[in-house]
Formats: C-alpha cells, sequence, structure tokens
C-alpha cells in the first residue's frame, strides 16, 4: 500500500501519465475508504485528494470521470556501482596554478561496465 512521502506512478486508461507524491491518507466516514492526498509532480504544481478504496491505494484499477485508473508505488532503482568502487584520482586541482597543466581523469562507461562485470563474476 503506497504510504505518506511515497512516490506513486498514476496512470490512466493503462498508460503512464503522471507522477505524484502521497501527500497524505486520512480515514473516509466510509469503512475502507481514504482520503488519498496527492501533490501532482506537474506544472504547475498543485495538491489533489481522492477518495478511493484500500483496494485502489494498492494497485487495482479504478474508475474516474469514466477513464480506467490505477496508481503504482515507484521504488528507487538500487545503485549498480557504489562511488567508493568508481576509481579517481586523489590529486586536487589548485585553482591558482593557472599556468600548470592540470591532470584529469576520465572515467568512461566501458570501464564502470567492466567493474559491475568483474564485480558480479567476483561473486559467483
Amino acid at each position: 500500500m503506497a504510504k505518506e512521502n511515497d512516490l506513486v506512478l498514476i496512470y490512466s486508461e493503462g498508460s503512464p501519465v503522471t507522477f505524484a507524491r502521497v501527500e497524505g491518507i486520512k480515514p473516509d466516514s466510509k469503512k475502507d475508504w481514504y482520503h488519498l492526498r496527492l501533490l501532482m509532480l506537474q506544472l504547475p504544481l498543485q495538491i489533489v485528494t481522492w477518495i478511493l478504496r484500500n483496494d485502489y491505494i494498492n494497485g487495482e484499477e479504478f474508475f474516474m470521470g469514466g477513464k480506467k485508473m490505477r496508481i503504482e508505488v515507484v521504488e528507487s532503482p538500487k545503485e549498480d556501482v557504489l562511488l567508493s568502487e568508481i576509481p579517481f584520482s586523489d590529486q586536487k586541482a589548485d585553482i591558482n596554478d593557472s599556468d600548470k597543466p592540470q591532470e584529469c581523469k576520465i572515467i568512461s562507461f566501458n570501464d564502470l561496465k567492466k567493474l559491475k562485470k568483474k564485480d558480479e563474476s567476483d561473486k559467483n
């Protein structure tokens, strides 16, 4: 079930339409119905309150204005590579030494992929 501060994706007629953040969930006077307060993440920002059954907040389809709707909680993707595993040069550049050439290291996506594959093979 979506809870306060969750990010949700709202579908209309089976297509994703917009993201929203759950601002609050309060029970309605009817059993198993709730006031779902959403911050719609689109311009202009606006807050709406939908009165929905518990099942609809849990992702089941419902109808609103004759259109099929659905709410899905968005899970944050896990990082594939930790920042501590990315090789980098620990030399600090001195801004005042503009006449000296600065050493920079460029990290390519291919190097990151190789590091990820190496970590996966080490785990197996």
